[in-house]
């Protein structure tokens, strides 16, 4: 069985690669490969029996066993390459998908990493790669080489224990000191690749995504030159890997040299034949073939030990809730949500982001919450999601706290349009379907007119990709598609968190209409900065440092002193 070291890293690797199921394909590999090494190697011995044999033309039938072997091990060899490759590779693509389904799942909710998106991307691509290659690049030559070297020196002893020893050393030094001094070097500087391939990444994200900020304020030579700086310095280290490569590859190769003239050396001076000195020599160059690769391997390791141990930060940081070890069952139909002296604090030095706050969403109830940038609108959000743990202070949703509930079954039934609404690099039906895996056109349609951008989707077609980042809607667009999307999906408990953000006045109001004209005697929870249209609630609750401060319907609230009626004369002025 092929161990990994009981190290951080070594924990990692086996986090990354050793998934259910895969050690018997594992051991099906490791076998295949070092079959299909053996019979190449024994391929080659035959071959040279049989050729220098045959110039000695004896009978035809003192030839025919050695034809019928090479035969055999050429086919051998040919079945078990292509199943070793099958299954090898079958194993290496699944640890892959399942590392990267691993950091997907540690980066949910809300990005636990406070990180780039760049950086994270190349996380996700270059070093979830490394599962792969741990696998096909290190740890099935390593074993096939070793099963193939100890095999060609135990029979060199057997044929001459001379050649044994040369074979020994020779592969010895080739597939243990070369790989090792390989290894010990790239070490050195290849834990600086991957960080330089990130900051490559993000240099050209800022390129690619801020063209337009960049050429509006004369930025764009500066950030050009940050990003060839960057490509530079990743240029530079590529640049050294590859000279370690052809080096280390070189020394194998002299190894491999020096090591046939020794066997053959030895065979001349024991006086042992033709036949056998020609075996011996060939099957000591062959033997080369499995051990030459381990220099490669060698040079990748560091780097594969350091983009586990990458994804392995990702993987240990504390997730931002605790899921329930037997959650309790998920409550059904129409619910309360009942916030009783909810106290949330991002850290313990930091001051509460929500002190004492408490509220109550019945079925049907629509609520609004307003107050100042800072004040905790968002932190309220996400402890109803249960994106953040309560310092203290319940939530319960159905009469069960949300705590006791895994926090899917949580946001299944609390959700909707969250502040910032992502649109795929897919069809506008694609885009919808996300929120209605199995909803068809009617349901798309009807979810469209609620949101009112039925005809926009007639003219435009529904298959019409929306581009990357919904870079071909508008910002009105946008919010409708998102609103549709959280009608569509018609949680029991619907939460729209600033839908008329970064629009201007007129769709601003336009959209803020439409919006509670198609969440009428829906359970709503409705964060805006907006105050038109807010006579349309059932209630408002004012939030400000972290506390309600006051609550109300509009009429009660625009008639008494506070922040309500300030905003709501500011507002008007400005009308």
């Amino acid at each position: 069985m092929i161990t990994v070291p009981d190290t951080g890293a070594g924990r990692a690797v086996a986090r990354a690669w050793l998934i259910p199921g895969s050690r018997g394909r594992l051991a099906l590999a490791v076998a295949a490969g070092a079959v299909a090494e053996l019979a190449a190697v024994a391929l080659i011995a035959c071959a040279a029996w049989l050729i220098t044999r045959a110039a000695q033309q004896p009978p035809l039938a003192a030839l025919s066993v050695a034809i019928v072997a090479v035969r055999a091990f050429a086919t051998t060899r040919g079945v078990f390459r292509y199943g070793e490759r099958l299954t090898g590779h079958d194993v290496a693509l699944r640890a892959q998908a399942a590392t990267r389904q691993r950091l997907y799942e540690a980066l949910i909710p809300a990005g636990v990493l406070r990180r780039r998106g760049a950086d994270l991307l190349s996380r996700m691509v270059d070093d979830t790669d490394a599962a792969q290659d741990l696998l096909v690049r290190c740890l099935l030559p390593f074993a096939a080489a070793l099963v193939t070297g100890l095999t060609v020196v135990a029979l060199g002893f057997v044929l001459l224990p001379a050649a044994g020893l040369a074979m020994l050393a020779g592969l010895g030094a080739a597939g243990v000191l070369v790989p090792a001094a390989t290894a010990a070097v790239a070490r050195r500087w290849s834990a600086a690749i991957a960080p330089a391939r990130a900051e490559l990444a993000e240099r050209v994200a800022d390129l690619v995504h801020g063209a337009a900020d960049l050429a509006a304020y004369g930025a764009g030579d500066g950030a050009v030159r940050a990003a060839a700086e960057a490509d530079r310095r990743l240029a530079a280290l590529e640049r050294r890997r590859t000279r370690a490569h052809a080096l280390t590859a070189a020394v194998g190769v002299l190894l491999q040299g020096v090591t046939v003239v020794m066997v053959v050396l030895a065979a001349q001076a024991a006086g042992i034949g033709e036949v056998t000195t020609a075996v011996l020599a060939l099957t000591a160059l062959v033997s080369f073939e499995t051990v030459l690769p381990l220099a490669a391997a060698g040079e990748r390791l560091p780097g594969i030990l350091g983009a586990l141990s990458r994804l392995r930060e990702v993987g240990d940081t504390p997730p931002a809730v605790r899921a329930p070890e037997r959650p309790a069952p998920a409550p059904s139909g129409p619910m309360t949500v009942e916030v009783d002296d909810l106290v949330v604090r991002h850290a313990p030095d930091r001051p509460a982001a929500l002190d004492g706050v408490s509220l109550t969403l019945a079925p049907g109830r629509r609520v609004a919450v307003v107050g100042p940038s800072g004040a905790g609108k968002s932190t309220l959000i996400s402890a109803l999601m249960r994106f953040v743990d309560p310092e203290s202070g319940t939530i319960t949703l159905g009469g069960t706290d949300i705590r006791e509930l895994s926090p899917d079954d949580v946001r299944e039934r609390v959700t909707g349009l969250t502040q910032d609404p992502y649109v795929f690099s897919a069809s506008l039906r694609d885009n919808l379907r996300l929120a209605g895996p199995g909803a068809d056109d009617a349901a798309l349609g009807e979810a469209l007119r609620r949101a009112r951008l039925d005809r926009w989707a007639e003219r435009v077609g529904w298959d019409t990709p929306l581009g990357e980042d919904g870079r071909t809607l508008s910002g009105g667009q946008l919010q409708r598609l998102a609103l549709a999307r959280a009608l569509l999906c018609a949680p029991p408990v619907l939460v729209l968190d600033e839908p008329a953000e970064a629009l201007d006045e007129e769709t601003a109001d336009a959209l803020m209409a439409d919006l509670l004209d198609a969440t009428h005697g829906h359970t709503t929870l409705l964060v805006t900065h907006r105050l038109r249209g807010l006579d349309q609630v059932d209630e408002i609750l004012v939030l400000e440092n972290g506390r309600i401060t006051q609550r109300g319907p509009h009429a009660v609230l625009a008639a008494e002193p506070g922040y309500y009626r300030d905003l709501w004369r500011s507002e008007a002025l400005t009308r």
